[in-house]
């Protein structure tokens, strides 16, 4: 009998891989063996930048990586990214803790546990890539991961699969509105943008008190920092991101509809509602936001170090490494953010978080991991790539306007009409863009894997 899905492994992972004398830490995983055969293909995954716990999900085969196991006769394991949940190599995490936090040392986790790990079945002991191949799967975050994986440590994994993997780490991200501004309902684009521009255009008046009477109209009125009420505007607007063929987005198109729709269920032409109803109807709408104060430095959202704050963890990455600062377009470009929020509003954030690490705001150091991976030039073999036209991240994936990608049999690039990560959910096959990006994806997947070579036998020979 299988053990249930939520039964928690530990591999011992090393703090530091270039310093192994350093020691190890606990790295969760689950795993299961529903699918496998002996010599059967590992399909692997790590959730990225969240508590793996609850990603058991992506052992079965509602998910595309227990599609490949099933297709191929493989077993399926969630490992855990360190820093996040409990697989945190100290007690907390401070600054000297998270220096270990870094791309090249999650990378190296990878590899470091594909090639030593003993699975809890039998035979387990035998299924490294010596034995077996492993097909690394992510996405977002941990989908550029698998692409820098293949890319900088070719021959580990036989194969890969990036859902919207992030590849081009951005300073100044305000693409990520994009996608939702040229998808989202054209009436909702147009009120949006038209509430936004009034409010910078009150804010640039410099008429103090029509300004606090906007934020007080929109239950603000205790906000501070003018930047800090207008970011809170871009609170509905996230809501996008969690969007799904199968998830009817309640909460997106319910912020659109209490903006287009009237008191006798009129819906507004594309030209939108206009800015008396608009402007009125988001300050009802928003009334029950609650806004952090960012410059109020005591609030535990700044000093909390505890295992498990997540978020602590990701804004580590995000203030060293990566960037993707959610900030307002460029003049001329029509906005749904305002123009007061600009990367130094979130950088001055990294350094409130992290004040011994920075003494003044920093620039995220994006140009490191492009110049190390090769961002938008990313290159790797047998690399599968799905990216999704409405997905708020396509401009930071080979497929953003401009990044000079192209598909290649090596690295075939596929893109659905969905959203964020849509082709990992085997039921949000209901859009058929997403189901052709699932069958390119596990027909390339299956071709590379009838490739691989085990030791003295053909190719195709781990079943």
């Amino acid at each position: 009998m299988l053990p249930p899905l939520n039964t928690t492994y530990i591999f011992n992972q090393l703090i530091d891989h270039n310093n192994p004398d350093l020691g190890t830490f606990q790295q969760r995983y689950w795993t299961t063996w529903e699918f496998y055969e002996t010599g059967g293909p590992i399909i692997f995954n790590t959730p990225g930048e969240t508590n793996a716990e609850e990603f058991t999900g992506y052992l079965t085969n509602k998910t595309i990586n227990g599609q490949i196991a099933q297709q191929h006769k493989g077993a399926t394991i969630v490992l855990e990214h360190r820093y996040y949940g409990t697989s945190t190599p100290f007690g907390n995490l401070s600054v000297e803790s998270l220096k270990y936090h870094t791309i090249e040392q999650a990378i190296e986790d990878l590899v470091f546990f594909a090639n030593n790990v003993v699975l809890p079945f039998p035979g387990g002991d035998k299924v490294s890539p010596a034995y077996a191949p492993w097909v690394l799967l992510g996405g977002s975050y941990s989908g550029a991961l698998t692409a820098f994986t293949l890319q900088n440590k070719p021959g580990v994994f036989q194969a890969g699969y990036a859902s919207s993997a992030v590849v081009e780490s951005i300073v100044d991200f305000w693409q990520y509105f994009e996608p939702e501004r040229l998808a989202m309902p054209k009436n909702c684009t147009k009120d949006v943008a038209a509430v936004i521009a009034h409010w910078d255009a009150v804010h640039a008046s410099g008429n103090a008190t029509a300004f606090q009477e906007l934020k007080e109209q929109f239950g603000m009125g205790t906000v501070t920092h003018d930047d800090d009420a207008v970011s809170a505007l871009r609170d509905p607007l996230y809501n996008w991101q969690v969007l799904s063929p199968t998830s009817g987005g309640d909460f997106f198109y319910s912020f659109c509809d209490a903006l287009e729709v009237d008191s006798n269920g009129k819906v507004a032409p594309a030209s939108g509602s206009g800015l008396a109803h608009a402007l009125p109807a988001w300050a009802n709408y928003n009334k029950a936001t609650d806004c952090l104060g960012t410059y109020n430095t005591s609030q535990s959202f700044w000093t909390d170090e505890s295992l498990g704050n997540d978020d602590r963890s990701w804004m580590w990455i995000v203030c060293t490494a990566m960037g993707f600062l959610q900030e307002s377009a460029p003049v001329g470009h029509q906005t749904l953010v305002s123009r007061l929020i600009q990367p130094i509003y979130d950088e001055r954030q990294c350094q409130q978080m992290f004040p011994s690490k920075f003494s003044s705001p920093p620039v995220p150091n994006v140009a490191a991991p492009n110049i190390a991976y090769g961002g938008f030039h990313l290159k790797a073999n047998r690399l599968f790539v799905a990216t999704a036209t409405r997905d708020p991240w396509n401009y930071a994936t080979l497929s953003a306007p401009g990044s000079g990608a192209h598909s290649t049999a090596q690295q075939p690039i596929v893109a659905s009409d969905a959203f964020h990560c849509s082709d990992l959910i085997t039921a949000n096959n209901v859009d058929p863009t997403v189901l052709n990006v699932q069958k390119q994806g596990l027909k390339y997947i299956g071709e590379w894997l009838a490739e691989w070579k085990a030791p003295g036998k053909p190719p195709g020979g781990y079943y």
